[in-house]
């Protein structure tokens, strides 16, 4: 894609529901498309000339739904009404959360029964990585059988990201105040680390997918921090109190990272 204009290689993709688009570029073409006539034409040409039925089938349910279009605002204020949950949370991330809340119990039950690695608590182990997988879960495209439906949409960008990514918190941050109040944890040694590595995975989704990011940081932690942990017995110096300014200073930067480029989620010409 160009800078300003979706190329008629990515045109031609987005026709034939290419499964190699990234979903961020899905996002960008449509949001492009609904200010730009240009590619608007485009694509109108590119349906025309690789899917003729598509566009028969088009013109097709256009002339079904005029009258539809014509019926009062009320009844398209009900339809939104009912998708808005989705917008939050959706079916795929049900097992995910859930899978994520049994882990916490896991590392719960281990602390309590004094199964720690030397003085490393699992329960500080795990508590970075749990929203962070449950925000690659939601936006995995072999998770969620809706993916490509939901990429595709004008409503889709940064804004969605966020009403996931505080779906995932919602579920993930009760589980851990639980856990860290019955091991006697401090709340900012598990919720600094918590808020910090999932903003830091949304200021990294500015330039690759979010999943991508999410499990590379995710692998990054376990090879720099969770192996190393239970390998020596000792608490590394990202999960003591030393370390809380660190995680302050992260949770700061990546926020203003990802309000400062809120944009790149919708628009063309990122590499990603």
């Amino acid at each position: 894609m160009s800078k300003e204009h979706a190329s008629p290689r990515t045109i031609a993709a987005y026709v034939r529901g290419d499964t190699g688009l990234p979903a961020d570029v899905l996002w960008a073409v449509e949001s492009h498309l609904e200010a730009c006539a240009g590619c608007r034409r485009l694509l109108s040409e590119t349906v025309a000339d690789q899917a003729p039925d598509v566009s028969a089938l088009t013109r097709k349910v256009w002339t079904g739904l005029a009258s539809e279009l014509a019926a009062p605002a009320t009844r398209s204020r009900q339809r939104r009404g009912r998708m808005r949950p989705a917008r939050w949370l959706t079916p795929a991330m049900v097992p995910w959360l859930a899978t994520g809340v049994g882990l916490t119990g896991i590392a719960l039950l281990m602390d309590l029964a004094g199964a720690r690695s030397g003085g490393v608590s699992p329960v500080l182990l795990i508590a970075p990585l749990l929203p962070v997988l449950g925000v690659a879960a939601s936006w995995s495209r072999g998770t969620d059988p809706a993916h490509e439906l939901t990429a595709s949409t004008s409503l889709a960008g940064l804004p969605l990201v966020l009403r996931r990514t505080a779906a995932v918190l919602a579920v993930v941050i009760p589980a851990l105040w639980a856990s860290g109040w019955a091991t006697g944890a401090g709340a900012a040694q598990w919720l600094l680390p918590c808020l910090g590595f999932t903003t830091l995975t949304l200021a990294l989704g500015t330039v690759m997918a979010v999943t991508r990011a999410a499990v590379l940081l995710s692998a990054l932690w376990g090879a720099a921090v969770v192996v190393p942990a239970l390998a020596t017995g000792h608490t590394g110096y990202l999960l003591t109190s030393t370390g809380l300014p660190l995680w302050a200073g992260v949770l700061v930067l990546s926020s203003g990272v990802v309000i400062g480029r809120r944009n790149t989620y919708a628009r063309l010409g990122i590499g990603r």
